[in-house]
């Protein structure tokens, strides 16, 4: 089961629109913290200072939580620029990454905790803010939980400098923007983390159905992450991208919620090549039926 069917999302070339989200809540999650008081190292990570835990837990007053997003984004993104962008990410990237998304999973569930928080962030990061937390508020509320026994395979990403030749050489190919492409891939499966295929059948990194990997795989492997994206921007073209993105995303996944997620997202990336490269350190998560569970990362 792929990260779309984790988050109740139809596969590329499903024909079955996505199920309401109506009457669905996401399950709650044990890693959301509660307000707590927190000392300005936990909530505001610098560069050279000390790197955010993992499961650090994240600031509920508004105001240690403007200075916990305004801080880790600063400091991501030096550590985002001082990274060659080859091989591995160091661990900076990576933990500074994970801690601003989980800053995001929290504003996506605390809305009013959100407003005010961002309302203290300058123009620039609050717009980012919001559109990285509607994004992450669209895609919960399509959220389909699990058991918590479900298992899941899991796999490194390819490299990101590889990932991106693979996206602007599709973009270059077809006309199709490669943050879209990017974005495609992130929601999908995390940059290609998520390995197992979707409860229906959808497979590889751009999550396909056979059919329509069949008519637009262009005779590609469905796992092979180059001839994945070239098949996904294949079909976002012959759906009607760039000309008019949401109904070409619409027709790789029937879900309203989904378009505006990866629409929301490739923005971000136009905005700033460095999101990219945060995306690309964003982990996995599973809501299961008695919480939230990170299946990937430091």
């Amino acid at each position: 089961m792929a990260l779309a069917a984790l988050l109740g999302t139809a596969a590329c070339g499903d024909p079955a629109p996505a199920a309401s989200a109506a009457g669905r809540q996401p399950a709650p999650s044990p890693s959301v913290p509660t307000p707590q008081k927190s000392t300005p190292q936990q909530s505001t990570p610098q560069a050279g200072e000390t790197l955010p835990a993992p499961d650090q837990k994240i600031p509920g007053d508004p105001a240690r939580l403007a200075a916990a997003l305004k801080g880790t984004s600063a400091a991501l993104n030096a550590a985002i620029d001082a990274w060659p962008k080859t091989g591995k990410p160091p661990r900076d990237v990576e933990l500074l990454a994970l801690h601003q998304q989980r800053v995001y999973r929290y504003t996506a569930r605390h809305p009013e905790v959100a407003a005010r928080a961002f309302a203290r962030l300058p123009s620039g990061l609050a717009a980012q803010a919001k559109d990285n937390t509607a994004a992450i508020r669209e895609l919960l509320s399509l959220a389909h939980p699990v058991k918590p026994s479900a298992t899941f395979k899991v796999q490194p990403a390819p490299p990101a400098a590889e990932l991106l030749g693979h996206f602007k050489k599709a973009e270059r190919r077809f006309g199709v923007e490669w943050e879209v492409l990017a974005a495609v891939m992130f929601a999908e499966t995390k940059f290609g983390r998520v390995k197992s295929d979707s409860h229906v059948g959808a497979q590889g990194p751009m999550q396909f159905m056979p059919g329509t990997w069949k008519a637009y795989g262009m005779g590609g492997d469905v796992q092979d992450p180059r001839d994945a994206v070239m098949g996904a921007a294949n079909y976002l073209r012959a759906s009607g991208a760039p000309r008019d993105y949401r109904r070409a995303l619409y027709a790789y996944n029937h879900s309203r919620a989904y378009v505006n997620a990866i629409l929301l997202h490739a923005r971000q990336m136009k905005r700033d090549p460095r999101n990219y490269y945060a995306y690309y350190n964003w982990q996995v998560f599973v809501i299961t039926t008695a919480g939230e569970r990170r299946l990937t990362g430091p």
